[in-house]
């Protein structure tokens, strides 16, 4: 079949970024520069012109800039994204007729005769015939244009006639890049080739990039053992966790917690009459998912606490777990929201041998799904309109992908602020689908990436594109429901290694605050991930002021990481060999900020080693001499070329984060 116009000649391919062939949006930072490549090519060898379109959600035209060759037919421009929201892009491109003419007649020039050559004139490289056919070309263009540019470029021909009437012995360049630069903005439009869909970027706020998180039990923060804590607790407390160089408080679920079949201590299946169970088992006689604990306070002392993390600078997260106590009033409102067993009664939450009684997963294939989708979706907007900014979601892997993708996208077309955490631990693909599908952020695996192979491979995978296009990484070396083997084993030096790698491979990390800064190591059994006396289920009294507390080097790891805007990103991560397999050398660059981090990540012994430097990266001059300065100790190395030695003890200070001075680069 033959085309509708086939005389447009030009090909677009490999346009990037691109996230499943523009099925999604590609991420970025409100205020990033965003680069547009494509492959742009025509046969024969005509100049090709072309620009990059693009326009935030706002805009009916579009803006436009000049696409401009890289190398081997590969082309790029730039843009940046100055609002929040959904933006889009495209590229058109077009044979350049008058470009191909200026090129060819600027060789026909060159291989003039001399002045003081005999018997040759300029006709024997054509130059008045190509003279005319420059003004035709430029008359054809000046027939696209209006008022001033008209006439410029039909004053052109006419000299261009002109000249070509003179047939002179020797011609010079006769335009005016004036007149080159006009000629440029009035392509065909009929032979315009576009690229064949408009691709798409969300862009979010600076804090989906670079946050830190704390994240503590509400019920755990009063002062007093005896008492249940609450939001005015929680609040008194903030000044000291800002203080720590956090700027996000995370709060699990803080709705009422259903009696039936209520877990106790250590997951006991048998709850005591004094157990307060698990937040997640959400829902009671005094409401679901838009209600609150009583004993954690109300409504506006829950605003009022949003209002003094604000004031010092944080935000709050709060958790939103898509599952229902078998109390919860969705139950007995809407129970076709649940799976009915053959028996009558609702399936409750299990993963073989594992039994969650107190959990009734919600039915994603429900006949009522549009009613359940509206109701989730409204759980989001109720918290939102109470000043809520931030969600970290629970297992979101366990809901229907494409849930996700509607709610996220109706949240964010009235509040395009919002930031969505994924608590994701699972498969790389069902990860990064959720991430495709508009979570802003995610939980990762590095949790369980310890040795150097294993963090090097993974951290070169998830901040490097295509994934970063649309995948943000969040570590986290503990969680309330996950201590892992090496915390457990490697004592307080684990702890301060896992805190310096988390805090400074990702610009996204956060702690289980209390139980992290205390070096909480201890399992609820051999092989098992789960905390003796576990959070989950019990109220716990944390004794901040013990002299084991790894507050003071959390605060000053935080400061590193507010000083130094190196840290605040994550594309610029890059690995330096170091002959020692328990070292890991990286660095990360921001301008002349340079930071340089090398970490012993064995924490039972020291361990040295010669590193071998990517000079190039870091921006030095090979065999040149340059100083580091260690922000953990203030100490200052004179450095040279690419070897230079490390030795780390884990009970002293596992690891060196180097800053290279500007004047050294």
């Amino acid at each position: 079949m033959k085309p509708i116009e086939g005389r447009k000649r030009v090909v677009i391919e490999e346009v990037r970024p691109q996230v499943e062939c523009g099925r999604y949006p590609a991420k970025r930072i409100v205020g990033d520069e965003v680069t547009v490549s494509a492959a742009v090519f025509g046969d024969g060898h005509d100049h090709i012109s072309g620009r990059l379109l693009y326009r935030n959600g706002d805009e009916t035209d579009w803006r436009s800039t000049s696409i401009v060759p890289l190398t081997n037919d590969l082309w790029s421009a730039t843009f940046t994204v100055d609002q929040l929201g959904d933006w889009s892009y495209t590229i058109e491109t077009w044979i350049d007729h008058f470009g191909t003419w200026c090129a060819d007649f600027k060789k026909r020039l060159a291989a003039q005769p001399t002045p003081d050559a005999s018997n040759q004139s300029a006709e024997s490289q054509d130059i008045p015939l190509a003279l005319r056919t420059g003004a035709i070309l430029l008359k054809q263009i000046a027939n696209r244009t209006k008022g001033p540019h008209n006439k410029l470029l039909t004053q052109a021909a006419t000299d261009l006639n002109d000249l070509a009437d003179r047939n002179a012995a020797v011609y010079e360049w006769p335009i005016r890049d004036e007149v080159v630069e006009v000629a440029a903005l009035y392509p065909d439009p009929t032979l315009i080739t576009r690229y064949s869909r408009e691709l798409h970027l969300w862009v979010d706020r600076e804090r989906a990039r670079y946050s830190t998180w704390y994240e503590l039990f509400p019920r755990s923060a009063s002062p007093d053992p005896a008492r249940h804590g609450t939001f005015a607790d929680v609040k008194a407390l903030l000044p000291s966790i800002a203080a720590m160089g956090f700027n996000v408080l995370y709060l699990p679920p803080i709705h009422p917690i259903g009696t039936a079949f209520r877990k106790g201590r250590n997951n006991s299946t048998t709850a005591a009459p004094d157990d307060t169970g698990s937040p997640w088992a959400i829902g009671s006689k005094d409401g679901g998912h838009k209600a609150i604990h009583a004993e954690l306070g109300t409504l506006r002392d829950f605003k009022s606490l949003i209002g003094s993390a604000r004031d010092l600078g944080m935000e709050l997260a709060l958790d939103i777990a898509f599952q229902c106590s078998p109390d919860h009033p969705w139950v007995t409102e809407h129970p076709d929201w649940f799976i009915i067993r053959p028996d009558g009664s609702i399936q409750y939450a299990e993963n073989p041998p594992k039994k969650y009684q107190d959990i009734y997963p919600l039915n994603f294939e429900s006949p009522s799904w549009r009613r359940l989708w509206d109701g989730l979706r409204d759980v989001f907007a109720y918290w939102i309109r109470q000043g809520v900014r931030i969600f970290r979601v629970d297992n979101p892997h366990t809901k229907a992908f494409p849930f996700w993708e509607w709610c996220i996208a109706d949240l964010h077309a009235k509040y395009p602020d919002v930031i969505f955490l994924a608590e994701a631990f699972t498969r790389p693909h069902v990860m990064y689908a959720l991430a495709k599908a508009g979570f802003t952020q995610s939980y990762t695996y590095f949790t369980w990436r310890n040795n150097k192979d294993e963090l090097q491979a993974y951290f070169e995978e998830i901040t490097k594109p295509p994934v970063t296009d649309f995948f943000r990484p969040h570590l986290w070396p503990n969680t309330p429901d996950i201590l892992h083997a090496a915390l457990q084993t490697g004592g307080r030096p684990a702890f301060m290694q896992r805190l310096i790698l988390a805090a400074t491979l990702g610009a996204n990390y956060g702690i289980y605050g209390p139980a992290f800064e205390l070096c909480e190591n201890v399992p609820a059994k051999p092989g098992s991930e789960e905390y003796l006396n576990s959070e989950k289920y019990e109220i716990r009294h944390w004794d901040r002021s013990a002299s084991h507390s790894l507050a003071p080097l959390i605060t000053q790891i935080n400061q590193i990481r507010h000083d130094n805007p190196a840290l605040q990103s994550d594309g610029s991560l890059h690995f330096h060999p170091v002959e020692n397999p328990n070292i890991l050398c990286y660095s990360k660059s921001n301008g002349d900020n340079r930071i340089l981090v090398a970490i012993n990540i064995d924490p039972t012994q020291e361990q040295a080693g010669w590193t071998n430097l990517d000079l190039e990266e870091l921006g030095i001059s090979h065999n040149d001499s340059f100083e580091v300065e260690d922000l953990l100790t203030g100490a200052r190395y004179q450095w040279s070329g690419r070897r230079n030695f490390v030795a780390l003890r884990p009970d002293r200070m596992p690891a060196h984060i180097f800053r290279l001075s500007p004047h050294n680069l």
